[in-house]
């Protein structure tokens, strides 16, 4: 049975998480309906064609994109966190990312958080060539840290692994070393080291 009421952002939500899930090409008007539980012409009525679908859906994430609202009691706390909370949406949304992405649209949608590193920065008694300078190296950080653990995700199985590499006597002299290196590598300790060592060096007064 058909459903007698629908919104358009319930219509949005049921076409993100399908394309979260499996990708756009999953993406289809009779599998949306499906999901919803009401007819394809309700969802041409509230979205129009798959295009016009597709077009909102990427509006909509840069929108979402936007929320970036920095927590910290210093400017470099406030730079971590704003670069933490992009890296956590980034992760969240590949699909829609890279539709946003193949639409131009990549620059309009890092802007809010653009905008806050640049708040932060200021606080931070920077200004100009360099304080663009550090917007850009975070941003550009937590951009390849989110490629680097998709092709990390991605890649196939390695023989050998990691823990069958470092063994003790891979480095006699360093056994604790061996030892870490074996274990899985933690992604989100390593950004917030990488991030937080960035920033701290960035901010430091020149000389």
């Amino acid at each position: 049975m058909a459903r007698s009421s629908l919104t358009r952002e319930e219509v949005l939500e049921a076409a993100a998480s399908l394309v979260k899930q499996h990708g756009p090409a999953a993406l289809t008007m009779r599998k949306l309906a499906a999901e919803l539980g009401t007819a394809v012409t309700s969802i041409y009525w509230h979205v129009g064609n798959r295009e016009s679908l597709l077009d909102a859906l990427v509006e909509r994430t840069v929108r979402d994109m936007g929320a970036v609202r920095p927590t910290g009691r210093t400017p470099a706390e406030r730079i971590v966190s704003v670069a933490r909370i992009l890296r956590r949406e980034l992760r969240a949304r590949p699909h829609l990312i890279a539709m946003v992405h193949e639409r131009g649209l990549t620059e309009r949608m890092f802007l809010p958080a653009q905008q806050a590193l640049v708040h932060e920065v200021h606080a931070a008694g920077l200004r100009g060539a360099r304080a663009a300078d550090v917007v850009r190296a975070v941003q550009f950080q937590i951009v390849g840290s989110v490629l680097i653990e998709r092709n990390r995700e991605r890649s196939p199985a390695q023989s050998p692994a990691e823990g069958e590499v470092w063994d003790p006597a891979a480095a006699p002299d360093d056994p604790a070393l061996s030892r870490a290196l074996a274990r899985p590598a933690d992604p989100e300790r390593l950004f917030l080291l990488s991030v937080r060592t960035l920033v701290a060096g960035l901010l430091a007064p020149a000389g």
